[in-house]
């Protein structure tokens, strides 16, 4: 695994050993942040739930992101690791909490963008969208980015809106926005 663009643009990171993180494809992230650059990625702020290697926040930071968040609570080292490597460390926050654990470290802010790949088809999806839901953690103009199996089921209030959608294989790459926040 690489970082594939910005300051730390070829920077080998290191992954967890054993079959319970799932890192993110470089080909997906290439193509996320590629979706990204788009929106704009200079200034933000950047949450990354289920972190793993901390690549999705390593990437942002690399990209011109101001400032991010990577929750995981299993790897928190590594991903200090991969950061301070990647010389990101100095703008980047480890939580190691789960998800469930998280609402004491997040209450009052809000994000950009939000990144969420946790373990598919563990109802995990949903209980990040009712998170991101219920602390209002999405900036009025932020996008929430969900890696989720293509089968997954889960769902949104009814101002959310899927603004696009993104296939490899059976990994799906889904954005959304509160279109209620942009009125």
């Amino acid at each position: 695994m690489r970082i594939i663009g910005g300051t730390a643009k070829g920077h080998a990171i290191k992954a967890p050993k054993g079959v319970d993180t799932r890192p993110t494809l470089d080909r997906v992230r290439e193509s996320v942040f590629n979706v990204l650059a788009n929106r704009g990625i200079f200034g933000t702020d950047v949450l990354d739930i289920f972190s793993g290697t901390g690549a999705v926040a390593i990437e942002a930071l690399s990209r011109g992101a101001a400032h991010a968040v990577a929750v995981d609570f299993k790897t928190g080292k590594l991903i200090l690791e991969n950061a301070k490597h990647c010389r990101v460390d100095d703008r980047l926050e480890i939580i190691p909490r789960k998800l469930s654990q998280l609402k004491n470290y997040i209450v009052g802010r809000q994000f950009d963008y939000i990144f969420s790949d946790p373990p598919y088809e563990n109802g995990f999806i949903q209980d990040t969208i009712d998170l991101v839901v219920t602390y209002d953690l999405l900036k009025p103009e932020g996008v929430l980015l969900l890696e989720h199996h293509k089968d997954e089921v889960f769902s949104l209030p009814e101002s959310w809106e899927c603004i696009k959608e993104q296939k490899f294989g059976y990994t799906m790459v889904s954005y959304f926005v509160n279109t209620a926040e942009r009125s």
